[in-house]
């Protein structure tokens, strides 16, 4: 509840206990066991940004959340604490909110690209080992010195299908591409897509900035639904880690503030540091230090406060725990460390309070205004103004439709020319070439194949006239001898076949002449007049 320029937030037996608006950004910290009520703290911390003017980011794991943009009703419950609170009459209100959906079923789509994600979170997302993780950069960085825009799935796997076809030419430039890292990261994709994880990238692609906007002087609650998006735990976690990363990244210097630009809630903030590799955790700490002065501050929801590494952890100074059970030797030594993290009240002792809260009760420190934490508190959390509980689909459906129409925009899907495209247009390029080039050889050997042909049929020719001429010749000779009977027509024979050339041609046709005509036989005959016909030609 914003009230008096206060963000008031919960109460103990010392009267009300309010978070400092300058310090909101330096983040927080809500922990507990299931059902201690710490999504009912989200939202009161939220809805007291919102009144203030701060719009908020979260993600929505069960759809509870979404009754913050309906308003609330007087409970016996909520009557009971006013009394304890000293509130009148609380005014009961909505916040106003924008659905988002990964998968576009229950919330405008929030897309980004494959280039704007990046390799290491992809890398990440895909549970690459360190030599993948090298491949992977070597797809992006060939991609860039291409101009190959990387927007989808589709394009990333052909590029990797690029890349490896023309490992070969590329090892020199980037360095060596495995077939087997290649065939990883592919499968790995496959997986994704399985998920449905290609819902995720595309165009239009969400921009961050569109997360910081009010409405009538009070912030925007982005409410993401996440209960499909938790079945993929990497998904959550990495698609919440871009939304950081590009907040870091896209948000001028400003400052200290006397209010966040905008307050993001990180629940189930576990699964963030799971099977994180050293160097991720080592940038989230680095954007979690950083992103303060972009005028944001983040609010981890997890059970226990060792789920978050130590050097996160130092950095969150709002910190509300609520109970924790202690039911085995571990389970003791967590309560042990969360009671360490908070600075002690020497009214109780904090790992005994910690087990003995009930449902709404919290231990609370906050920073106070020289950003120190203050001494623990045993408090009761306020009650929500806005609904709790989830609203139907029909109100949600309500509600986005008085989203400006930016917002309505990013359901207007489309896939311009990226990679995809372009490397498609060089395949089909490249396999007509050789389509032509297979015919061209083709033909070649087609071409050459007949020409030896015609030599074959030519040489065969040649031989069979000079087998035939030399033949006939012969016999019209003898035949012409024995006709003639005398020695002259012997030594006319011999006259012929000693010239030479044109000569011999000359000589021949006219022994033929005289041999087809005084040819003894009719065969000999017609032979020796074919012959004539040939040599006259």
């Amino acid at each position: 509840m914003y009230s008096n320029g206060k963000l008031y937030v919960a109460h103990s037996e010392s009267g009300e206990i309010d978070i400092i608006g300058s310090m909101a950004n330096r983040h927080g910290l809500i922990a507990g066991a299931t059902g201690t009520g710490k999504t009912v703290t989200l939202q009161v911390l939220a809805e007291t940004f919102s009144q203030a003017g701060v719009p908020c980011f979260m993600a929505d794991m069960k759809g509870d959340l979404s009754g913050i943009s309906r308003e609330g009703r007087l409970s016996g419950f909520i009557e009971k604490r006013c009394q304890e609170f000293g509130i009148a009459d609380p005014k009961f209100e909505g916040c106003p909110t924008r659905f988002f959906d990964v998968f576009s079923e229950k919330g405008f789509p929030m897309r980004t690209t494959v280039s704007a994600m990046g390799p290491q979170l992809l890398s990440r997302l895909m549970d690459l080992n360190e030599v993948q993780s090298g491949v992977l950069n070597v797809v992006f960085k060939v991609a860039d010195d291409n101009n190959l825009l990387l927007i989808d799935l589709k394009d990333l796997k052909m590029m990797l299908d690029f890349v490896a076809k023309n490992s070969t030419r590329l090892t020199t430039a980037y360095g060596n591409v495995s077939s087997a890292s290649i065939g990883a990261i592919q499968r790995s994709l496959l997986a994704i897509e399985s998920e449905g994880g290609e819902s995720f990238f595309g165009e239009p692609a969400f921009d961050v900035e569109d997360l910081i906007d009010t409405e009538g002087g009070r912030g925007v609650m982005n409410v993401l639904a996440a209960d499909r998006l938790m079945l993929n735990p990497k998904l959550y976690s990495t698609y919440l880690l871009w939304l950081l990363t590009e907040l870091y990244g896209r948000l001028p210097e400003v400052g200290d503030m006397e209010l966040p630009k905008l307050v993001f809630f990180f629940d189930e903030a576990h699964m963030l540091f799971d099977g994180t590799s050293k160097a991720l955790v080592s940038k989230i700490e680095q954007v979690v230090r950083l992103i303060r002065s972009k005028g944001v501050g983040i609010y981890f929801i997890t059970q226990s406060p060792s789920d978050i590494p130590v050097e996160i952890l130092g950095q969150l100074g709002n910190r509300i725990q609520h109970a924790l059970r202690a039911f085995t030797p571990q389970d003791q030594k967590t309560v042990v460390a969360a009671a360490r993290t908070f600075r002690a009240n020497p009214a109780f002792k904090t790992e005994d309070a910690i087990m003995d809260l009930g449902t709404g009760e919290a231990l609370v420190s906050l920073l106070d205004e020289k950003g120190s934490p203050s001494v623990v508190e045993r408090a009761r959390i306020l009650f929500p103004l806005s609904q709790i509980g989830a609203i139907t689909d029909a109100e949600r459906e309500q509600v986005n439709s008085l989203a400006p129409r930016r917002i309505k925009e990013y359901s207007d899907f489309f896939d311009r020319e990226s990679a995809y495209e372009v490397l498609t247009e060089v395949n089909e390029k490249v396999e007509e070439a050789k389509e032509a080039e297979r015919l061209a050889k083709e033909q070649a050997a087609a071409e050459k194949e007949a020409r030896r042909e015609e030599e074959r049929k030519a040489k065969q020719s040649s031989r069979l006239k000079r087998t035939i001429f030399g033949t006939i010749l012969g016999a019209a000779a003898t035949s012409f001898a024995r006709s003639m009977g005398t020695q002259v027509a012997r030594n006319v024979v011999g006259k012929s076949t000693s010239k030479s050339g044109a000569g011999k041609s000359s000589a021949a046709a006219s022994l033929f002449g005289r041999a087809a005509k005084t040819a003894t036989t009719t065969a000999t005959r017609k032979v020796t007049e074919e012959i004539l016909k040939s040599i006259l030609k």
